[in-house]
């Protein structure tokens, strides 16, 4: 029996799972970590905190699934995407904190390259917007703000990675530097046409090439970890950002298939081929996860507070003492009487693109109680992931294809049903739920037993895919109400960006 290990790291804890060959989760072990807020709207991670801890738990797993190292054929790795990381090469320790994906601290910068014209350019080569989220203008912002950083940089003294390239290099003690196109694809620093870094963009943002590492496709022999780390040297793989990750796991490998992972935030993907399309709809283009050297996109919308709501109701409300209380809170009213709670903690994303809005819980009346709130808190997850299927939808049909007929759902949070059956109420379409929901987690041990032989190819993943679903939440609720309450969250959420 071959074993794959796919090391998933993400937002507010590290993960490892091990899989067998039929993608069966055979052990798991995972760790939190701290989230330093050093200032509003800064979000840091120590690095190699979560180094630690991804280790510590790929050890955990191995030894609960009654393994070996030696019997683990290769490891995926997947990981929170645009959280950057800045390393000396010759210690391997990190220069700064880690600048996370939610941080905010680079608006300034991104605005001063609008003003100056280059939005344009940024997203005809990437894919993206100018948006704080992404890595490029974090890494600018550490050159610029850590003292000694640049003059380092310029003597190729300094290593920049989002978390995989970290991980990969400590995996390895340093011998590899690298990444793959879904990772890479999120910098702002990256062609995605020609699949290679973009001297231009670089040059914009004042970062030296030596800093960046090399990419492969995601399905690749990256090179061996350390035999002392897990027992033995081991293969690594595949590695994919979590969202490209995901929707491999999922098996969207075609044109038009769609997945909506609700995690810390909700990240919506759809494959769209070979095909390079710009949204109109507020959405981005992005690489999905390559099996060749032949580019392959996605359109996507990211929602930065998804999962992470819940969490607030927790340790900033302090309305329920942990998570798996929120669905019989909710459950206990028959609707949030007419409670919008739109949770823009860090800005808003996609669609709306508003790094300046901020939450608001609108609705409210005498009437209210913490249970109205908690639902209004859990619809805000399914009211947000709707917007992001409509503009997707009219973005495919603009393109000449049809709308998403079907949505695939993973994450922590599409286990609660009374989330899926709204959402699949909202959208009008099933949202198919499957047997394993780590689907990033195994999207990643799905590439890394691509390229270790352990598959033959996408044909025999989808086999194996089309016998593994758990549910499909059909739609219950009328057209028009639906039609109403997204009236009612759009005008909430005109509330949180007004002047």
């Amino acid at each position: 029996m071959d074993y794959l290990l796919a090391l998933d790291q993400g937002t507010s804890s590290s993960r490892s799972i091990v899989f067998d060959a039929e993608g069966r989760l055979i052990a798991r072990a995972q760790r939190e970590f701290r989230q330093h807020y050093p200032e509003p709207g800064w979000v840091e991670h120590d690095a190699q905190e979560i180094w630690q801890g991804q280790l510590a738990t790929a050890r955990e797993a191995i030894a609960k699934a009654g393994l070996k190292a030696s019997d683990i054929r290769s490891i995926g790795i997947t990981n929170q995407r645009e959280t950057t990381v800045l390393w000396d090469r010759s210690s391997g320790q990190p220069i700064h904190p880690a600048i996370v994906w939610q941080d905010r601290r680079t608006e300034p910068l991104c605005a001063r390259l609008r003003e100056a014209g280059h939005e344009a350019l940024f997203r005809q080569r990437t894919g993206l917007l100018l948006d704080p989220y992404f890595s490029g203008t974090k890494l600018a912002w550490l050159l610029d703000h850590v003292p000694g950083a640049r003059a380092l940089a310029e003597q190729g003294e300094l290593a920049f990675g989002t978390i995989d390239s970290w991980l990969v290099w400590q995996l390895t003690g340093g011998l590899v530097h690298a990444t793959d196109v879904s990772n890479a694809s999120r910098t702002l620093l990256f062609d995605v046409h020609q699949n290679q870094w973009d001297a231009e963009l670089l040059d914009l943002l004042n970062i030296p090439a030596s800093l960046l590492p090399e990419v492969h496709p995601s399905a690749h022999h990256y090179g061996l970890s350390e035999p002392a780390l897990l027992g033995s040297a081991i293969a690594i793989g595949g590695i994919a950002g979590d969202q490209q990750a995901a929707l491999f796991g999922q098996g969207c490998f075609r044109a038009g298939m769609a997945k909506n992972t609700y995690g810390t935030g909700c990240f919506m993907l759809m494959h769209t081929g070979r095909r390079f399309e710009r949204s109109t709809n507020g959405l981005i283009t992005t690489s999905a996860a390559q099996v060749t050297a032949r580019p392959e996109y996605a359109l996507e919308g990211s929602v930065f507070i998804g999962g992470a709501v819940v969490q607030w109701l927790r340790d900033g409300l302090h309305a329920i003492k942990s998570s798996s209380e929120v669905q019989a809170l909710a459950a206990s009213v028959p609707d949030a009487g007419g409670v919008m709670f739109v949770p823009a903690f860090t800005g808003l994303g996609a669609p709306y693109w508003n790094p300046e809005a901020r939450g608001a819980i609108v609705g409210l009346s005498r009437g209210t109680s913490m249970a109205h709130i908690a639902r209004a808190a859990l619809e805000s997850i399914a009211f947000q992931s709707a917007a992001l299927l409509q503009a997707m939808s009219c973005d495919a049909v603009a393109a000449g294809g049809e709308p998403v007929s079907q949505l695939r759902v993973d994450g922590g949070a599409c286990v609660n049903d009374l989330l899926m059956q709204f959402q699949a109420d909202l959208l009008g379409i099933p949202v198919v739920r499957p047997q394993v929901i780590e689907t990033t987690a195994l999207g990643a041990a799905y590439l890394a037993g691509l390229s270790s032989g352990v598959y033959a190819g996408l044909d025999e993943l989808s086999a194996k895919l089309q016998t593994q679903t758990e549910r499909v939440f059909e739609p219950a609720m009328p057209r028009e109400r639906a039609s109403e309450l997204m009236a009612q969250w759009e005008r909430a959420v005109r509330q949180t960006v007004a002047r």
